[in-house]
């Protein structure tokens, strides 16, 4: 699948339950298992998405991730790839909840 359908469509699922709670996430050790494979930068003008981790399902807002240890209550499933050329999204990790967004 195209790599720029791909993010949209991923963003468009996490972007979803942003509107009433967290993009509830659960990373995943195998490639196959995944929606999307997710590269995470140290710089923020890099990434597609900014995601600020919260500890509450609740909190709500783009870039907003919850992680979860159920695959059956994620709405996305990730795996982190260590090569940025592998990414279908490339995540910057803010401590800021007013920094999270995602563009695509």
């Amino acid at each position: 699948m195209n790599r720029l359908l791909k993010i949209v469509l991923f963003v468009g699922l996490i972007g979803l339950s942003a509107q009433s709670f967290s993009a509830q996430i659960y990373v995943t050790d195998y490639q196959s298992d995944a929606n999307a494979k997710v590269y995470v930068t140290n710089y923020q003008s890099d990434a597609n998405c900014i995601v600020y981790e919260t500890k509450y399902q609740s909190d709500t807002g783009s870039g907003v991730w919850y992680f979860t240890n159920y695959k059956s209550d994620a709405r996305a499933v990730i795996y982190y790839t260590k090569y940025k050329s592998d990414a279908d999204l490339i995540v910057y990790f803010t401590n800021y909840k007013s920094d999270a967004r995602c563009r695509y």
